[in-house]
């Protein structure tokens, strides 16, 4: 991979050292520096690891200023578009996307992993009823470590996938459980006849002995349009390269730790207001503003530096362009409010803001666009989705990322445990 290399000359000796340049497939290079402290005794300084590449890497690529993401050389557009959440979670795992055959063994075998052991159950009746559903379920999966302790020391590609396929299968299942436990109604179990996705919506709305039909019309229904989006935001969520959250999951493999215990770590810090909890914070932010008249006060209250006001949804810390899943969910957005009939005032503010924005000289020379959040946090009140919910679908579309990373990183021959440096200033 070497092509080139940076000369770093320390002042302070007149000492020069040379660093290979390792090129990149996509994005930028980046220079080799793990002999640094060695050769000059001094540290690197990043903050947030603003341009550290802490791994190497296959999954994801995103190209912050062009506004792209792929996963494993796909556009998300076209995987969006034209193919499924499970044949994007086949995708992830293997680098390819999967055969018709190899789709149904991995559909059939993700609807009889849904299934939790009943022991969890009374780890999630132990919550109070007021708990938030990420709370239960970031301990849930970290308990699912003492269900399936095997998976601390995988031998094979196929003890691999196995892993895999439980988490992935199970998480909806977690999340359908602690969302009902808050509303102190009874469990609904998965249905194998079902989708994944539609497994999930069936096991959030059904009533105990009651039956859901796939229809357009009527009661305690099961829309194919509802399906299909829900669907499309769980792809969009699927991967995001290095964030926060995967930091987080490779940084608790690193430890040897077991799996599911990584999975929960990712969880917990996905769950924060600046992460994946900023769609919750979108719909707040609706309901606080109230009405579609109030929009051009807080509009200016945004653009005002000394107000601590900011519109939540808009701007991202890697897409300085658009970022292309939102353009995604603007379709879709779009697409739902025909097709369901949707004109709500919340969806009303969203719409104003959005306008203004695009259009606004302040928000265009900062590139502040309407991300991934903002969209989601509106088509998931159009599908009446509770808003404590939010994050904990976030969780349902990451977990094949998360399980992703994992299984790299473990493979990776190269791979030490994270320990950062710092700069010490104390006494």
């Amino acid at each position: 991979m070497q092509k080139n290399s940076m000369t770093f000359i320390d002042n302070r000796t007149g000492n020069s050292y040379e660093y290979p340049i390792l090129e990149a497939t996509r994005g930028s290079s980046v220079v080799d520096i793990k002999s640094f402290y060695v050769d000059t005794g001094l540290f690197t300084y990043d903050p947030g690891f603003t341009s550290t590449a802490s791994c190497e890497s296959k999954i994801t690529f995103i190209d912050g200023a062009k506004g792209e993401l792929r996963y494993r050389g796909l556009a998300i557009e076209e995987l969006a578009q034209d193919h499924t959440y499970l044949e994007v979670c086949f995708l992830l795992l293997n680098g390819r996307l999967p055969q018709q055959v190899e789709l149904e063994d991995f559909d059939l075998e993700l609807r009889h992993r849904a299934f939790v052991d009943e022991g969890l159950k009374g780890l999630i009746l132990s919550f109070p009823s007021q708990a938030h559903p990420m709370a239960i379920l970031s301990s849930s999966v970290s308990a699912l470590a003492s269900f399936y302790y095997e998976h601390l020391n995988l031998e094979d590609e196929r003890s691999y996938q196995e892993m895999a396929s439980r988490i992935i299968a199970k998480i909806p299942t977690l999340a359908a459980f602690a969302y009902r436990h808050s509303l102190g109604i009874p469990f609904i179990y998965p249905d194998i006849e079902r989708s994944f996705t539609e497994n999930f919506l069936y096991m959030m709305r059904a009533y105990p002995g009651g039956k859901m039909k796939i229809t357009k019309e009527g009661e305690q229904t099961i829309r194919q349009v509802e399906i299909d989006a829900l669907d499309t935001i769980f792809t969009l969520h699927a991967d995001h390269e290095q964030n926060a959250s995967t930091t987080t999951v490779r940084g608790v493999a690193s430890t040897g730790a077991h799996p599911y215990v990584a999975i929960s770590a990712g969880i917990s810090a996905l769950w924060g207001r600046a992460h994946g909890g900023a769609n919750e914070s979108v719909i707040a932010q609706l309901e606080m503003i109230g009405h579609v008249k109030n929009v051009p006060a807080y509009i200016a209250k945004a653009k005002d530096k000394d107000d601590p006001f900011r519109l939540m949804g808009f701007g991202h810390r890697v897409y300085k362009n658009f970022d292309p899943r939102a353009k995604v969910l603007k379709k879709l957005q779009d697409q739902l409010k025909e097709e369901l009939g949707l004109d709500s005032e919340l969806m009303e503010i969203a719409q104003e803001i959005e306008k203004i924005a695009l259009s606004d000289p302040y928000f265009v020379s900062r590139n502040l666009y309407p991300n991934i959040d903002f969209y989601s946090g509106v088509i998931l009140y159009a599908l009446k989705i509770p808003r404590n919910m939010f994050t904990a679908i976030f969780v349902i579309g990451r977990s094949v990322g998360w399980i992703s990373q994992w299984i790299e990183f473990k493979k990776d021959t190269t791979s030490k445990i994270a320990r950062p440096r710092q700069l010490y200033t104390g006494a």
